[in-house]
């Protein structure tokens, strides 16, 4: 049995025999940072750790990140060694489906040259070891803007690329994989009850049509009243889709589940597993601007020689990146960047400096910042990663995970 769908089943048993509901909590690995604190925040809470990888962020180009899918399963090994983490490590593409990579979408690549470049990132992601595919072809820049593209297409392309992996996985002799369908976004056509239906039920006779009928998705994301916008989870409607996905062996898995603010009810209404992301790049640029606060105070003391204009610098880089204009609200668009009301500004710095993190000036900026700090003994790498932890911690505490590891 494949990593994911085994953990899932160990958590099912444990219900049936304590009463106590659980969820997997997902971690979007955008940076290093993020990467290495989701391992130690893991360790010290006794708990499993799963990685939501988009194509964006990890693929054969390098992605946002600069690591290809083998670099990046190499780099969570390294990581669990260096702190002895043993626990379940589970690596997942997330959102991978044509045009979903920014790339595909901005030079408008064709739906052949789309679906190969995703079937050629999954091999990738397969070769190197990840233990889940997200299957999400939900997104189709041929549909015009406004209207959602069709549901049986969406059913057509989900079991052509599962049925691609599975190819390929079984030619080249590799272990089973665990998948996950949908998406929780209005264009994906899934957000009412009959289409959601009817994906389950057409999904089932499409791979069943191509020999694949004991190959079943163990998550099937739902839309649980959680985006980018709002973060107030939505346990009734959770609940109603875990009623309709459970008797198919699958759970419903939440996305956008940045600082929501009552995590607590994702594993009282049956949710399975819920993604994180932006929230820590946030926690990132908070701790660093924080940092710099404390460098320019030193600086004004004698005791720093140059500023590292940390701020300056990743706002910078986010403006110049474009990669923003991608978040924002209909009634933004077309505006430049210094246009934005400076909330909007901040938070879209706060958010989106996940794109540019590996940008040269961003590195040598923070290459000086923890230098002036460190001549002063004051170790902010470990400052960073902490205040990252503190901000998942509290994941593993509400989906009740503290611990699994021993159970």
């Amino acid at each position: 049995m494949a990593k994911v769908k085994a953990l899932l089943d160990k958590i099912d048993k444990l219900e049936k025999s304590t009463g106590v509901k659980r969820t997997i909590f997902a971690a979007c690995p955008n940076s290093t940072a993020v990467i290495r604190a989701s391992i130690r925040a893991a360790k010290r809470n006794n708990a499993p750790i799963y990685f939501a990888a988009t194509l964006n962020q990890i693929d054969t180009d390098g992605g946002y990140t600069g690591m290809t899918q083998e670099q990046f399963i190499r780099l969570l090994r390294f990581e669990a060694e260096r702190v002895n983490f043993t626990g379940d490590l589970i690596a997942a593409v997330d959102h991978g489906g044509p045009w979903l990579k920014d790339k595909q979408r901005t030079e408008k690549w064709s739906t052949e040259d789309a679906m190969n470049g995703v079937k050629q990132a999954f091999e990738a992601s397969v070769l190197a070891g990840y233990d889940l595919i997200h299957v999400d072809p939900t997104v189709d820049i041929n549909v015009p803007k406004g209207e959602t593209i069709d549901i049986h297409l969406v059913v057509k392309r989900t079991v052509e690329l599962i049925k691609h992996v599975e190819d390929f996985r079984k030619a080249k002799g590799l272990p089973e994989v665990d998948y996950e369908v949908g998406t929780e976004e209005v264009h994906g056509g899934l957000a009412d009850d009959a289409t959601f239906e009817t994906f389950l039920v057409e999904l089932k006779a499409g791979l069943k049509a191509v020999g694949l009928e004991n190959v079943w998705p163990c998550f099937i994301v739902g839309k649980v009243g959680t985006d980018l916008d709002t973060t107030l989870f939505d346990g009734e409607v959770a609940k109603k889709l875990t009623a309709k996905v459970r008797p198919y062996g699958s759970w419903i898995k939440g996305h956008y589940t940045d600082s929501v603010e009552n995590p607590q009810d994702y594993p009282l209404c049956g949710m399975g597993g819920a993604n994180v992301g932006p929230e820590f790049t946030q926690s990132e640029y908070v701790a660093l601007a924080e940092l710099e606060q404390i460098e320019k105070k030193k600086e004004k003391e004698g005791k720093v020689a140059m500023l590292s204009n940390m701020v300056a610098v990743l706002t910078q880089l986010v403006k110049d990146s474009n990669r923003w204009q991608k978040w924002l609200h209909s009634d933004e668009e077309g505006l430049a960047f210094e246009a934005l009301l400076p909330e909007r500004r901040e938070w879209i710095v706060q958010t989106c400096c996940r794109y540019i993190w590996q940008k040269p000036e961003a590195l040598a900026a923070r290459s000086l910042l923890y230098a002036n700090l460190e001549r002063l003994g004051i170790d902010a790498e470990d400052i960073v990663i902490s205040r990252i932890e503190r901000d998942m911690d509290k994941y593993f505490v509400a989906f009740n995970i503290v611990g699994l590891n021993d159970k």
